[in-house]
C-alpha cells in the first residue's frame, strides 16, 4: 500500500527506538510529577499537625527534585516523550513543593495568630507566583539572581526557630522583595565558587535537618545553631560573589 505525504512526514520527525524508550521516558516524567503527589502527602500530615512528617515529605520531594532531570537528559525525554513539557511539569511541580504547600504548612503551624499566618502565607505564595515566570532568574555562571523562591526552605528554619512574630513577618516580606532584586543566592551545586565547602555544609545542614525533623521541628539549641550558621553561610556567599565581580 502507498504511504500517504502525511504518513511520511510522520516517519521523518518520529524519533528513533522502540516503545521500550517511549515508555521510558514517559517514566520520567511520571517520577517528575510524583513530586506534587508527595506534596500532597505533605499537605495532608500539615492538616493533621503533624510538621516532622511534613517536611520529611518534602525532604523526599526534594531528592525526587534533584535526580529527575539526571534521568531526563540520559533517557532522551525530550525525544521519545515531547508530547509533555518537562520543563512546564517540573515548574508545577516546584511551585507546588517550594512555595504552596510550605505557605499552607506555615498557616497550619499555629505559631502566630491565623490572621497574620494567612497574610505571610499570601504574600508567599503571591510573590513567588511572579518570579516563577521570571526569565532572568539565573545568571551565565549558575547563580540564582533574586532570592530563588525556597520558601520550604525558609518556613522549616521559622518554624525550627519559632522567632518573634514581628521578625518573622520581616523575614517573610524582605525575602519577597528580594526575589525581584538583582542580588545573587548561591546555587549549591553548580556554583563552582567554593563548591567543595559548599557541598560539605550543605550535607551537615541536611543532617542537621533531620535531626529536628525526627524532633518534630521542636529543635535542640545545638541543631539550631547549626542551621543557622550554614544557613548564613549561603546567604552570606552572594555578597562574596559581588565583591570578587568588582
Amino acid at each position: 500500500m502507498a504511504q500517504t505525504k502525511e504518513e511520511g512526514d510522520a516517519n521523518v520527525h518520529a524519533p528513533i527506538g522502540g516503545k521500550t524508550h517511549r515508555y521510558r521516558a514517559f517514566l520520567v516524567h511520571i517520577f517528575t510529577a510524583s513530586g506534587a503527589a508527595i506534596a500532597f502527602l505533605s499537605l495532608t500530615a500539615a492538616i493533621d499537625h503533624q510538621m516532622g512528617l511534613a517536611f520529611a515529605w518534602l525532604g523526599l520531594a526534594l531528592v525526587v527534585d534533584g535526580i529527575d532531570g539526571t534521568f531526563a537528559r540520559a533517557w532522551a525525554v525530550k525525544t521519545y516523550a515531547p508530547q509533555l513539557s518537562g520543563d512546564v511539569l517540573d515548574l508545577v511541580v516546584d511551585y507546588v513543593t517550594y512555595v504552596f504547600v510550605p505557605a499552607v504548612i506555615l498557616l497550619m503551624s499555629g505559631i502566630y495568630p491565623h490572621w497574620l499566618l494567612a497574610t505571610q502565607g499570601a504574600v508567599i505564595v503571591l510573590s513567588a507566583a511572579l518570579y516563577f515566570a521570571s526569565n532572568t532568574m539565573k545568571t551565565n555562571d549558575y547563580w540564582f539572581r533574586g532570592f530563588p523562591a525556597v520558601w520550604n526552605l525558609v518556613v522549616f528554619l521559622i518554624l525550627g526557630f519559632d522567632p518573634p512574630a514581628v521578625i518573622a513577618t520581616l523575614i517573610v516580606i524582605g525575602l519577597a522583595f528580594a526575589q525581584a532584586s538583582n542580588f545573587t543566592f548561591v546555587h549549591p551545586v553548580r556554583v563552582k565558587m567554593l563548591r567543595p565547602l559548599t557541598l560539605t555544609l550543605l550535607a551537615v545542614w541536611t543532617g542537621a535537618a533531620v535531626v529536628a525533623i525526627i524532633e518534630d521541628m521542636k529543635v535542640d539549641f545545638i541543631t539550631q545553631c547549626v542551621l543557622g550558621v550554614i544557613a548564613l553561610y549561603f546567604l552570606g556567599l552572594g555578597s562574596i560573589r559581588r565583591q570578587t565581580d568588582d
